[in-house]
This record gives structure tokens, C-alpha cells and sequence, in this order.
């Protein structure tokens, strides 16, 4: 309980219709309970990169390649995008959701381990969206500073994980809460947690 219900449904109410690709992969997510960031969080996310003007992104964790289309439509032709996760089944749907969306040709897909996939691929990034298994944050944390360039965005989904932060019972909950305390505390970025859905944490690589 995050955000009141009602207001996350008038909130929803608001949310202009998305194509049929989209909207198919939010009908097969919904039914097969596949974790994607849902239209209003992409919505954010596809803002923060027309505002930051991000032309190579890097995701950690894709799943089915639903906010990797969001990526790639806000970033524009010639962008970069890398996509990353770690089923073959996954990537071998969401390649195909990408040809029907017409952005294949910007995204580049990597099946394995999403911080191996990062450190095998050389230069920096203008954005870095997070979004792996919730216990691997911390050492995520650890990786992305050097992959950033000045003045790139590092946004990570589910901070606030479920309301867990408030009594972290599991090491998965402390992970999160620790990633957020040194995310805050780090003297790499700027960091702001949007309470939006389960939580969007925007840092500012300063």
C-alpha cells in the first residue's frame, strides 16, 4: 500500500493507450506473473531519457523486453541499447516483441549474467536502468559509478520493495535497504526515490 489505491487508479485512469505489441506483453506479464515495470514507471522512465538526451543505455534485467521498448522508442534511431537476461526463453521472446515494435535494430541482446554482460561490454553509458534480482542491488551499486558518464542517470526499480524497507525480515529486504543507504550516501550521484508503484530511485552520476 505504497500509494493509496484509489490514487494509483486514477492515476492509471490517466495513461493514454499503449500500441497492441505493448499491450500484449501487459496482458502475457499479467497472466503469467512476468516482473515488468508496468506503463506508469515507463512512462517516468522513457521521460528521464528524452530529458537526458541518452543514446547508449544499458538494462540490467529485461525479462520479457517490455521496458527495453521504452528505452529504445524515447531514445530515438541511432540509439544503443543494451538488453540483458538471464533466460534464453526470455530473450528469445522479447527479440521477437522488438522486431514487431520496430526497434530491433537499435538493441543489442545479451543472455547471462546481467553484470558480466556489463563488464564485457566496453565504454560508458548515458543511463543505466536497474532492475536484476533484488539481492543483487548492492553489487550493482559497485559496477555502474565507472560505467556512467558525468551527468548520465543510474534509475533502479522496486526500492521500496514491496514496504519491506520498513522491517527487513529477509536478506533480500536488507539488500535493498542497504542499496538505498549507499545510494543516498554515495559520492558518485544525486539520488531521489520516486514512492511511484514499489519505488523508482532517479541518481544523478555528478
Amino acid at each position: 500500500m505504497i500509494v493509496n489505491p484509489e490514487i494509483e487508479r486514477y492515476m492509471d485512469s490517466l495513461l493514454p493507450a499503449r500500441d497492441p505489441v505493448l499491450q500484449e506483453m501487459e496482458a502475457e506479464a499479467a497472466r503469467r506473473d512476468i516482473p515488468i515495470i508496468g506503463p506508469a514507471v515507463a512512462r517516468v522512465l522513457a521521460q528521464l531519457v528524452m530529458i537526458n538526451k541518452a543514446k547508449r543505455i544499458f538494462e540490467l534485467g529485461s525479462a520479457i523486453g517490455y521496458s527495453t521498448i521504452w528505452l529504445a522508442r524515447a531514445a530515438g534511431p541511432g540509439a544503443e541499447i543494451h538488453y540483458t537476461d538471464g533466460s534464453v526463453e526470455n530473450a528469445r521472446e522479447a527479440s521477437g516483441y522488438f522486431a514487431r515494435a520496430g526497434v530491433a535494430s537499435q538493441i543489442h541482446v545479451h543472455v547471462g549474467d546481467a553484470l558480466t554482460s556489463l563488464a564485457q561490454t566496453s565504454g560508458e553509458f548515458d543511463f543505466i536502468f536497474n532492475d536484476v534480482n533484488k539481492d543483487g542491488y548492492p553489487a550493482v551499486l559497485q559496477a555502474a559509478p565507472p560505467r556512467l558518464k558525468r551527468g548520465g542517470l543510474f534509475v533502479t526499480d522496486n526500492t521500496l520493495y514491496h514496504e519491506h524497507v520498513l522491517n527487513p525480515t529477509q536478506e533480500i529486504d536488507r539488500a535493498v535497504v542497504r542499496f538505498n543507504k549507499e545510494l543516498y550516501g554515495s559520492v558518485h550521484f544525486f539520488t531521489t526515490l520516486l514512492p511511484i508503484r514499489d519505488g523508482f530511485s532517479v541518481a544523478l552520476k555528478l
